[in-house]
């Protein structure tokens, strides 16, 4: 290990004082470093295995203490501007020589330029960056090691010599050409056999920085895919959109894949400016430790054996299995604090009122210029709260040569940085392979159940959306006021809104009052339950079949208590209740024959099969103001006014049968 820590500037008058007995040499070398704030370059390798030193030194100066520490040591240094070189006796003659500068070419095997290799002198902080036609150029000392690498080949040093200019050819790496990824319908290929992009990433890149929807922790992990995290908050949808927008009018969000077979993704969307609703999709039901790995398929090639529906690219996601061995267990805990990022400039010089004056408006802050007594130093950023995310799993996993079995209990609990806003998840998974007949036989079975519930989930919108009264609440007014937001009505033997500042065009109502008294509920549950059976006819011929089940309960209730906004509440005084019940299932089944035959230097590989996917959704629901000769906040279907309640009944159902087949041939692979 070279180690180096670049200066600004040379310090080599400083004077040393070390008093320590039983030091060994690096850490001596160290202390020199820290007193002279020079730079000291050493083959740690080389040192840390001299016998330690006892040290006297009182401000004696560099030459002095340099000599004394590497006294016997066989090594010697050299003073090179900013730099302490410590190299072996014999050499120091021999390499008097100052830095220069070199130059140099980096190519790959076909003699082709390689653009952006990372070429650094070993031991400094020294180094380049080759251009468009792989030239470089840096200062190196005669006789250090230049490190050459770059992804995809086989790193590289080279020695610096007489010479001004060098030629260096780097070799591919073998290993990472033959890596193995999943490609469509769970089929494992390698790599360099695929005519188009795949790019796979690990169960690890997705469990360091936890989200609850873990489609959010793939930003900046793959090439040409674009990410936008909902507003929705916590648990909240996601837009997956790869090479670019598809389509103006229909959805361009990718196909997610499970364990190779598609996953309609219900949910998502949410409300838009008279609802504010937001909402959470299926996939972010799935647990990130549940994840093995994750193959991106961006291009229409790599997805076309899902048809037209992966037309847009598709995430195939491979889940963990048990492993042969002991049993063993994996404990995972993180925690995620929230804070807006970055909150809109208001302006505070100007108090409540409109055209410069007081009076004439209650909701604008365009009235009269506050003095320094009546600036209340109310931010937007006042209304937030600090949100935390708690993610907590086990998993085990045990197994046999012929028996390997997984489980895993994972909890997702989260209160968000809007008052009064909650997501909770709770999933529980199981899978057990087995193998059967001389392991030509194999039988994979799975199954999942999760629980999840939210509380105002909020995306944008201009009605039932907090935010909109809290940036634009006076700023001549003081917002302290307003955080009791209810006060009791003696005459309605009830608490009602407290809103001075009144509903103006935008219906504004009191923040706190829409975050803990306009209430939006989801509770799901879902369980997902997968089989698979396959046979290995001949070493070179096998036949698959899978059948997987998908069915979510869902309920959602909207609560607008008393003296809600009556825009909200279909001009009810008393309240508004809505409910609705959701039923979506998805059934899948297929069945493949692959083929996977070499004949001397050819190899044939094939796959022929079918499939069928059957989808259903379906809802019914109420909605509709409390009576006014009801009970205020009383919410349940039977005492909406029956003249506005509506009743409302939705569903839909999509099959598909397919057929498909894949061929390839190769020559040495």
């Amino acid at each position: 290990l070279l180690l180096s820590i670049p200066t600004f500037a040379q310090n080599s008058s400083a004077r040393i004082t070390i008093h320590k007995k039983n030091i060994s040499v690096i850490e001596a070398l160290k202390e020199v470093e820290k007193q002279t704030k020079l730079s000291v370059g050493y083959n740690e390798s080389q040192l840390k295995n001299k016998p330690s030193i006892s040290l006297a030194l009182e401000k004696a100066t560099l030459e002095n203490s340099l000599t004394e520490i590497l006294k016997g040591t066989g090594y010697t240094y050299q003073l090179k501007g900013k730099y302490v070189i410590i190299v072996p006796q014999e050499k120091k003659e021999a390499e008097q020589a100052s830095v220069k500068r070199i130059a140099g070419q980096v190519l790959d095997e076909q003699g082709e330029p390689l653009i952006g290799v990372n070429v650094l002198v070993e031991g400094t902080s020294i180094g380049a960056i080759t251009d468009m036609d792989g030239n470089f150029s840096l200062e190196a000392p005669v006789g250090s090691t230049l490190s050459i690498s770059y992804v995809g080949y086989t790193p590289k040093t080279l020695k610096v010599g007489g010479a001004n200019k060098y030629s260096v050819q780097l070799a591919s790496d073998t290993k990472l050409l033959n890596e193995v990824v999943v490609t469509a319908l769970g089929i494992k290929r390698e790599q360099k056999a695929l005519s188009y992009n795949v790019q796979q990433v690990k169960s690890d890149e997705l469990t360091q920085i936890k989200d609850a929807n873990f489609v959010n922790s793939l930003n900046g992990k793959v090439a040409g895919v674009t990410i936008n995290t909902s507003s929705s908050g916590v648990g909240g949808a996601s837009r997956v959109v790869m090479r670019g927008t598809k389509s103006i009018e229909q959805s361009s969000n990718a196909l997610y894949v499970i364990d190779g077979i598609p996953m309609y993704n219900f949910g998502g969307g949410g409300d838009t400016e008279f609802g504010s609703k937001g909402a959470t999709e299926a996939i972010a039901d799935i647990n990130p430790e549940d994840i093995e790995s994750i193959s991106v398929l961006t291009g229409a090639a790599a997805a076309a054996m899902y048809g037209s529906n992966a037309a847009n690219g598709a995430i195939v996601i491979t889940t963990k299995k048990g492993h042969v061995g002991k049993l063993q267990v994996g404990v995972s805990s993180g925690i995620e604090w929230l804070k807006p990022f970055k909150m809109p400039d208001f302006q505070g010089r100007y108090g409540t009122g409109s055209n410069g004056k007081a009076g004439n408006s209650s909701i604008y802050s365009w009235g009269p210029k506050l003095n320094a007594a009546a600036q209340t130093g109310y931010e937007p950023s006042d209304f937030f709260d600090t949100g935390a995310v708690y993610s907590n799993s086990v998993t085990l996993s045990t197994g046999t040569d012929k028996n390997q079995t997984f489980f895993s209990v994972a909890t997702v609990n989260s209160a968000g940085m809007v008052p009064n806003n909650r997501y909770n998840r709770y999933n529980f998974t199981f899978r057990n392979t087995t193998s059967f007949l001389n392991d030509k036989m194999k039988l994979d079975v799975s199954a999942s159940y999760i629980l999840q519930n939210d509380r105002n989930m909020t995306n944008q919108g201009q009605y039932s959306n907090p935010l909109v009264s809290a940036y634009l609440f006076p700023r001549g007014d003081d917002f302290s006021v307003i955080k009791n937001f209810e006060r009791w009505d003696e005459a309605r033997k009830i608490s009602v809104q407290f809103w001075p500042q009144g509903e103006g065009d935008l219906r504004m109502q009191n923040p706190y009052w829409i975050a803990y008294r306009n209430l939006r509920l989801n509770n799901k549950k879902r369980y997902m339950a997968s089989a698979g059976l396959s046979y290995q006819i001949l070493d070179w011929l096998n036949v698959a079949g899978r059948v997987r089940i998908d069915n979510t309960h869902s309920e959602y209730e909207g609560k607008l208590y008393a003296s809600t906004s009556t825009t909200l509440t279909d001009g009810s005084t008393q309240g508004h209740y809505t409910v609705n019940n959701g039923q979506n299932s998805q059934t899948y089944a297929d069945v493949l024959i692959n083929i996977n035959k070499r004949i001397q230097d050819f190899t044939i590989v094939a796959n022929i099969g079918a499939s069928y996917s059957g989808i259903t959704s379906k809802e019914l629901g109420y909605a509709g103001p409390i009576r006014e000769t009801g009970i205020p906040n009383l919410f349940n279907v039977y005492d909406l006014d029956n003249a506005k309640k509506r009743a409302t009944q939705t569903g839909w159902r999509e099959a598909t049968e397919s057929i498909f087949a894949s061929a390839e041939i190769g020559w040495k692979s």
